[in-house]
């Protein structure tokens, strides 16, 4: 919850003209604004034709209706966002948002023809107990329990371990390939084993410009879910530069 919507078009500027155009074909780079700047950054990209795609931070359970306060899939899809995240660990703390609540959200992100972009992770008690693997595959199942498999084609995981969120500690990079690597396996078993190869897992919790290389170095890590470094434009580019392939 952060930013006016002048302040997320600004930001949003800046990290473009911050990035060569190459830099931007190598990686996806992707920005999730909150609800009401979603218009704001779609004139901006789409006006200004920006190698960049955005999406959303969350969206209801509910195709339309009495649900005061809820935007629809049908309304982001109608705002033309391509991702929607589902399950962050703020939503689950915050608002008591559980497996089946992510699971209907999934649901309504794929109705409406979005990419949901599900997040499992753990607390810190779970991790000292070694119970991570374990808890973020009991997410996933639960994410994706009774969707079948061709639906989830443009399904993108996220594991944020908890702990690493806002405290400055980041999960090392053989933290965040174990848990990736756990997650690809499941999902070759909920999807298939080519479906999983393609799967995009990003690593999410404090990351970092310093930090970006050795984490994506790792096997089972293909990307970023950015949190509060994000907000700073030039910490946003030079993580996206981090991840980009060097250029001949």
């Amino acid at each position: 919850m952060n930013l006016t919507h002048l302040e997320g078009i600004a930001l949003v500027q800046k990290l473009a003209f911050s990035l060569k155009t190459g830099q931007l074909t190598a990686v996806e780079v992707v920005v999730l604004p909150p609800y009401i700047s979603l218009r704001s950054v779609q004139t901006l990209i789409d006006g200004d034709q920006l190698l960049l795609g955005y999406g959303a931070q969350d969206l209801s359970p509910h195709p339309d209706g009495a649900h005061t306060g809820d935007v629809s899939g049908a309304m982001l899809a109608a705002l033309g966002c391509q991702y929607v995240v589902i399950g962050h660990s703020e939503r689950r703390t915050d608002h008591a948002e559980d497996d089946v609540t992510v699971n209907a959200k999934v649901r309504a992100a794929l109705a409406h023809g979005l990419a949901p972009l599900v997040c499992v992770g753990e607390h810190l008690p779970v991790r000292e107990a070694g119970e991570q693997v374990g808890h973020c595959l009991a997410q996933l199942d639960g994410a994706l329990a009774g969707i079948a498999a061709a639906e989830l084609s443009g399904l993108v995981l996220a594991y944020e371990p908890v702990w690493a969120i806002g405290t400055g500690k980041v999960a090392t990079p053989e933290d965040a390939q174990e848990v990736c690597a756990a997650l690809r396996q499941r999902a070759a078993q909920l999807l298939s084993p080519q479906a999983a190869a393609k799967l995009r897992i990003l690593y999410g919790g404090s990351v970092k410009a310093a930090s970006t290389e050795g984490i994506l170095a790792q096997a089972d890590v293909d990307g970023a879910l950015v949190g509060g470094a994000s907000l700073d434009a030039e910490e946003f580019a030079a993580i996206c530069r981090a991840a980009a392939p060097p250029t001949g």
